[in-house]
C-alpha cells in the first residue's frame, strides 16, 4: 500500500475532560516527519453527548459528527464513512487509524502504522498500557499477569490476542471489503478484526507501539477494557 491520506477515528461520549489530551496526542502524531505530504484528518463522532465534547473537538480542528446512538460500533462506522467521503484519495490509498477519547497515542503512532502498511500489512492491531492506576491493591499486577499471559519469553515477537479500538489501524480497502465496523454496542473492534482475518487480509498483531489508555473503573463504553479492570478491582475490593 502507498498511503496518500490518513483518517483518525475517535468515538466519544461525554468526554470533554479527556478529549483535549487525546486530540493533542493525535495532532503530535500527525506532525511526525514520516507523514510529510500526506493528508491527515481527525473525525470525532460525538455520540449522545450532554457536555462540550463536540465543541472541544471542533476547537481542536477535528471534523465532528453529532450522533445519538450511544453505540461505539455505529460511531466508529459513521466516522469512517465521513472520512472516506471527505478525503479525495481513493480507498486503496487511505489508512484508517482508530483510537479512543480517553487514550493518548505516542508521537510515532501513525508513522509506525504506516510503516506496516507500506510493508504490506492490511491492518495493525496494537496493545494498550496504563500509566496511572486507581488506588486498588494489586490491580495493576493482576491486570499485567492476565494481559501478558501469552507473551513469549526472551523478547520474541508477541502475536498477542488483544484487540483495542484505542490502537487499531486498517487500510480502507480492506476495511470496506470486511464490511466495516458492525453496529455493535461492544466488541465492534473484535468483530472487524475477525472479519479481516476471515477474508484473508494480512493482520499484524504487535506490541511495538502501545497506546496509553484510561484506567477509570466506570468507563463510558460497557463491556470493554474499563469493565475488565472494574471486574478485577471488584475481585479485590469495592470499586472506588
Amino acid at each position: 500500500m502507498k498511503p496518500e491520506a490518513v483518517a483518525v477515528l475517535i468515538p466519544a461520549h461525554n468526554e470533554e475532560k479527556l478529549l483535549p489530551r487525546a486530540l493533542a496526542a493525535v495532532g503530535a502524531a500527525a506532525r511526525h516527519p514520516a507523514l510529510a505530504g500526506l493528508h491527515v484528518i481527525t473525525v470525532v463522532a460525538a455520540d449522545a453527548c450532554a457536555d462540550a465534547t463536540a465543541d472541544v473537538a471542533a476547537g481542536a480542528g477535528a471534523s465532528v459528527l453529532h450522533l445519538g446512538s450511544r453505540n461505539p460500533g455505529l460511531a466508529r462506522a459513521a466516522a469512517a464513512r465521513c472520512a472516506l467521503s471527505t478525503l479525495a484519495a481513493p480507498p486503496a490509498a487511505v489508512w484508517l487509524a482508530s483510537t479512543d477519547a480517553d487514550s493518548t497515542v505516542p508521537p510515532d503512532w501513525l508513522a509506525f502504522q504506516l510503516d506496516q502498511a507500506r510493508a504490506g500489512w492490511d491492518a495493525v492491531v496494537g496493545t494498550v498500557t496504563v500509566a496511572h492506576w486507581p488506588p486498588v491493591p494489586e490491580l495493576a499486577d493482576r491486570h499485567r499477569l492476565l494481559y501478558d499471559a501469552s507473551r513469549p519469553a526472551g523478547g520474541e515477537p508477541w502475536r498477542h490476542p488483544h484487540v483495542h479500538g484505542a490502537n487499531l489501524g486498517v487500510a480502507a480497502g480492506a476495511y470496506l471489503d470486511a464490511g466495516g465496523y458492525p453496529a455493535l454496542p461492544v466488541g465492534e473492534d473484535h468483530a472487524l478484526v475477525r472479519a479481516l482475518e476471515r477474508g484473508g487480509h494480512r493482520v499484524l498483531r504487535t506490541h511495538g507501539c502501545p497506546v496509553e489508555t484510561s484506567s477509570r473503573l466506570r468507563p463510558r463504553a460497557a463491556g470493554g477494557f474499563g469493565d475488565h479492570l472494574a471486574r478485577l478491582a471488584t475481585e479485590k475490593g469495592a470499586v472506588s
